[in-house]
């Protein structure tokens, strides 16, 4: 096993990602006298040349080029993404809240969060699903940061005991992100996330989401339907919000009358009105929906069922002639009817609205450029192998994932639609899961890993 390059995170700063990629050098450590680096090649100029720019001794250590390529592409990403137009990190923190941003919007990252502990501050993003570390800085940048921070999303810069929360629209290459920012008070300072979303929706498809053909049918045809309830369950990041907006996509045409009522608006898509809740004046999804109402809707999306009033609008605008959408957080297709049902829902409501219950997960798909197979081990899942897996695949890592072995994520699903038999028991209170046959979370990952597109570490989760 190759031993692990030791580099301190304080030193990558110091240098801009187009420094480190002109000199092919990575910064390793440093003290008031003296910095070294790694480097591909121990020339007297670049030391030179270094030396003059710091004031300082520079120290210069040859590695391998293969190592020197990983720690670039790692802790300098954005330089393999240049022909794109993307910024680069530099010195000039006033300037350093656009450069994060492109960054980010570079590795495709949903999250950014600027936190602050005891001795220093710290930057990660969140990327397929995962937070990674980007930069290290001292304490006494960090309230210059959330200030621009609080600034740009027309927060109190002077309020740093209560939570915030604003929104950002950034532009850049003819490129708008609208951020939504959350400032939350911590025991060393005011820790701040970034959100990124996404408005753009011209790539997002039901076919392309993750569904299998058999599953895809089956939604289409109940989307198709002129009413009921489509329910959609999952944890937070799990690609709920997606799957409703290539729903509405897919049912969006110039006689229906589309409405959608968020907490925040993820996606804009023309031809579809759509309202944001904001509860500070009362404006709630249960008062939103009675409002629809009255505005002659054909579909309705209701971003979250949180509680038995918005159940209870969700359900009368259903049995009122309405295509109603919303999420559940739940961690199974089934364990959203139960939800309901506790939530005083009579059963022959549910029954005579339901007209599908859906769960999903984000699996990280392993990177087709560097996966390896492997054969296959009984050890390395527990239970019983459904599939048979001979051979498996598992992440390595390499310059065009970023080292970390995986590129983009798939969804998986699991569908109930809900017959004729199925309404019938929910009536009566008398459904359990042994009544239901359809494809499981865990029968779909396990499917995923089967085809070599993901690896086993990564769907244990749902094997357990």
């Amino acid at each position: 096993m190759e031993e692990e390059l030791l580099i301190d995170k304080n030193c990558i700063e110091l240098i801009t990602a187009d420094q480190a990629w002109h000199y092919n050098i990575v910064p390793k450590s440093s003290d008031p006298d003296e910095i070294s680096f790694y480097c591909l090649k121990d020339d007297p100029l670049i030391q030179e040349e270094l030396e003059l720019l710091y004031g300082k001794t520079i120290l210069l250590e040859e590695i391998d080029e293969t190592e020197l390529r990983k720690l670039l592409i790692t802790y300098y990403p954005v330089n393999a993404k240049a022909k794109a137009g993307i910024s680069h990190f530099s010195n000039d923190f006033n300037d350093f809240l656009p450069k994060i941003i492109s960054e980010a919007r570079a590795l495709n990252s949903s999250d950014i969060h600027v936190e602050s502990y005891e001795q220093e501050c710290r930057i990660r993003f969140r990327v397929d699903g995962k937070l990674a570390e980007r930069y290290r800085f001292s304490k006494e940048k960090y309230p210059a940061l959330v200030n621009r921070i609080k600034i740009q999303a027309h927060l109190d810069i002077a309020e740093k005991r209560l939570p915030q929360d604003g929104r950002i629209i950034f532009k850049q290459d003819n490129e708008k992100t609208d951020i939504r920012v959350s400032v939350m008070p911590t025991l060393y300072g005011e820790k701040v996330v970034l959100r990124l979303l996404n408005n753009n929706m011209d790539n997002i498809r039901l076919d392309k989401l993750g569904f299998a053909q058999e599953q895809l049918d089956q939604y289409q045809t109940a989307i198709q339907k002129p009413h009921g309830i489509i329910l959609i369950s999952g944890p937070t990041g799990s690609g709920k919000t997606t799957t409703l907006y290539a729903s509405l996509k897919f049912l969006n045409k110039e006689n229906v009358n589309i409405m959608t009522v968020e907490d925040p608006i993820e996606y804009t898509l023309d031809g579809i009105n759509q309202v944001q809740v904001k509860d500070d004046i009362g404006f709630s999804f249960a008062a939103a929906l009675r409002t629809f109402l009255r505005q002659d809707p054909d579909i309705i999306m209701l971003g979250e069922i949180r509680d038995k009033e918005s159940a209870q609008m969700a359900i009368r605008a259903a049995l009122t002639g309405h295509l109603v959408f919303s999420t559940l957080h739940t961690n199974s297709a089934y364990g959203t009817i139960s939800r309901l049902l506790d939530m005083d829902i009579p059963p022959y409501l549910v029954s005579s609205t339901l007209s599908l219950s859906m769960a999903q997960r984000l699996v990280r798909l392993l990177c087709p450029h560097c996966k390896q197979e492997e054969e296959f081990s009984d050890v390395l899942l527990p239970g019983t192998n459904k599939l048979e897996i001979k051979t498996h695949y598992r992440a390595v890592g390499c310059e065009q994932c970023y080292f970390t072995g995986y590129m983009g994520r798939k969804a998986i699903y699991e569908l109930i639609p809900v017959t004729n038999d199925i309404a019938e028991k929910i009536k009566y209170n008398n459904l359990s899961v042994t009544d239901l046959k359809f494809q499981s979370l865990k029968d779909s990952a396990l499917e995923l890993a089967a085809k070599g597109q993901t690896s086993l570490e990564e769907i244990l989760s749902y094997l357990l």
